[in-house]
Parts: structure tokens; C-alpha cells; sequence
């Protein structure tokens, strides 16, 4: 009888599964957590300057690399990409992924994406600022 390990090859902290591998294995999760993440926020970035008629610099949706700062229909809306926000009190995490001010309607729209295991989408969808 052979005798296996269940934990995981990378860490040997968690059972080997692969929802734990791809979601919290602290091996992992440093470089492939953030590229996965990096790179559906570049989609949703792409996606939004195309919405809002936006000239790209690359052709195909994968390669677009956003900018800091993208000024929409001259001057009445922006879009920040990974910036900090000021506010009137300390918040540990005011960072969005991206911020949309639109200074013509007063309002503004933060986007922050999270990738996570199918166990955690809950978690997620359920976590507000």
C-alpha cells in the first residue's frame, strides 16, 4: 500500500486541491495570483476605452498595457488606473483597480476586481468599501 501526501507539493501547507493551489498557496499567489488578476483588470480597462470611443495603441485586447490616466471626451471623463484615492480618514486599501470620475455628472464609479477560488466568489461579491 502506498502511502501519499495530500499536501501541497509547493508550500506543503494546504491540501493539494486545486482550488487551493490557484486561490490561496502562498508559492503561487505571489507572482500568478497578481498576473491573473493584472490582466483581467487590463481587459476591463481595454473594454472601457473602447465603450467610450478611446483610440488604442494595440490592435488585439490582450495586448493593450493601460495608462495611468486616460482623459474621455475632452476632459469630461477620466479614467485612473491603480491610484490612490485621498479621503477624509485612514482606509487601508484605496487602491481601486480603476477610478471613473465623471466631472460633467459629479459622480464617480471605482472598480476593484478580485479573483478567487469558486468557494470564496461569495466572500468576494459580498466584501464593500
Amino acid at each position: 500500500m502506498i502511502i501519499t501526501d495530500s499536501k501541497c507539493r509547493l508550500c506543503q501547507q494546504f491540501d493539494d486541491t486545486t482550488d487551493r493551489i490557484i486561490s490561496t498557496c502562498p508559492i503561487v499567489a505571489k507572482e500568478q495570483y497578481i498576473k491573473r488578476h493584472d490582466t483581467v483588470c487590463a481587459q476591463l480597462h481595454c473594454n472601457i476605452c473602447k465603450e467610450t470611443a478611446v483610440q488604442l495603441d494595440k490592435k488585439h485586447r490582450y495586448e493593450h498595457v493601460p495608462k495611468s490616466v486616460v482623459i474621455i471626451q475632452e476632459g469630461k471623463v477620466t479614467v485612473l488606473w491603480n491610484q490612490q484615492i485621498q479621503t477624509d480618514r485612514i482606509i487601508p486599501n484605496n487602491k481601486p483597480d480603476i477610478i471613473i470620475p465623471d466631472n460633467e455628472k459629479g459622480t464617480c464609479m471605482l472598480k476593484d476586481v478580485a479573483i478567487s477560488g469558486d468557494r470564496n466568489v461569495i466572500k468576494q461579491k459580498l466584501r464593500r468599501f
